[in-house]
């Protein structure tokens, strides 16, 4: 049986870059999305191995805390 996951958004800020697309396979510590806040880069890291489904952004979109950035396939 498989399962899904979600990547979150922890904190309001600007989607920088998409390292990933549909049917990548990622490996936990790997960075599914790079976001912008306060002229600081931060990497949006994998907790789970999995497939990316879907990328739910794209660069320049703003998200808010708890926007789903990315599903994964288990």
């Amino acid at each position: 049986m498989s399962s899904t996951s979600e990547i979150l958004a922890e904190m309001v800020a600007s989607v920088l870059s998409i390292p990933v697309a549909v049917g990548d396979q990622l490996e936990p510590g790997g960075t599914a999305i790079l976001l912008e806040s306060m002229k600081m880069e931060i990497p949006v890291l994998v907790e789970r191995a999995g497939t990316v489904l879907e990328v739910r952004v794209s660069p320049g979109d703003v998200v808010q805390e708890g926007d789903v950035l990315v599903v994964l396939g288990h």
